[in-house]
């Protein structure tokens, strides 16, 4: 399972997706988030089915890898579909002691099922397409009007970047403790959920400790290098919006439009 959690995880690379400005990509990621909750209809969720599986294909990161985005989640998802089949009045297709199967409890659930999924693909295409660099200078620029008020929008930034980045290596570090406890004889698949719970001490235990000691050491080398906040910081690489971003946000308009179309006209 844990090697299942993607994450966090970067897939260097020279397709169009990671060509586009990292501001472009979360902009146009809120946007199809937005997207995906305001249509409505079969229509509407097949184009943007459609538009997801092409947009996978474009960032040439492996199918199977995005797919893995998906497995963590997939009992929250499954979850969500069982409780939807079962909590919506209409025609019973089927009846399992008080629990009444709808054919508009199946409609929902598989939309609100497909939802889940495609937002947790399209967000998970942002992090395989962009580095943590670039993504942490993403989201200053676009928090930069909110310095006028008094948010520390380089300060937001970087916490966020390095949780995310943290993320994989925190798993890889559970995974090897996992691995040195059962190696030691620690059992935690057999008893009951309290011996189980008892039985995950010894791991959280040392992942702590860990996390605690990486965090110490950033903190070390980040001021070694004299890394005082964002004032007056400046960038190697400076982002610049190219004639891709304007077409990839004119294409995306332009899905939007289709979409809405589908959704109150079809």
């Amino acid at each position: 399972m844990l090697q299942d959690i993607t994450l966090g995880q970067f897939f260097p690379g020279q397709s169009i997706l990671h060509r586009l400005d990292p501001r472009t990509k979360i902009i146009l990621l809120f946007a199809l988030m937005i997207l995906i909750f305001a249509a409505e209809g079969w229509a509407a969720y097949l184009a943007l089915t459609i538009f997801t599986v092409a947009l996978i294909f474009l960032s040439k990161v492996p199918p199977l890898t995005v797919l893995k985005s998906i497995k963590p989640l997939s009992w929250i998802i499954l979850f969500t579909l069982l409780i939807h089949f079962v909590s919506h009045d209409g025609e019973v297709l089927a009846k399992f002691y008080v629990f009444k199967v709808t054919a508009e409890g199946i409609f929902y659930g598989i939309k609100i099922s497909l939802r889940l999924i495609l937002l947790i693909v399209l967000s998970s295409l942002l992090t395989f397409t962009t580095s943590p660099l670039k993504l942490t200078d993403a989201t200053e620029k676009l928090l930069s009007p909110l310095k006028k008020i008094g948010v520390p929008s380089h300060e937001l930034a970087m916490m966020m970047t390095i949780a995310i980045r943290f993320v994989p290596t925190l798993i890889e570090e559970t995974d090897k403790i996992i691995k040195a406890q059962k190696s030691r004889g620690l059992d935690f698949e057999s008893g009951g959920l309290v011996k189980k719970l008892r039985a995950m001490v010894p791991i959280l235990v040392p992942l702590f400790l860990s996390s605690f000691r990486r965090a110490d050491d950033l903190a070390m080398a980040m001021e070694a290098r004299c890394y005082r906040g964002g004032e007056g910081r400046t960038h190697m690489k400076q982002l610049r919006l190219t004639n891709l971003d304007f077409f990839a946000a004119a294409f995306v308009i332009l899905i939007c439009a289709g979409v809405g179309v589908l959704s109150y006209l079809v």
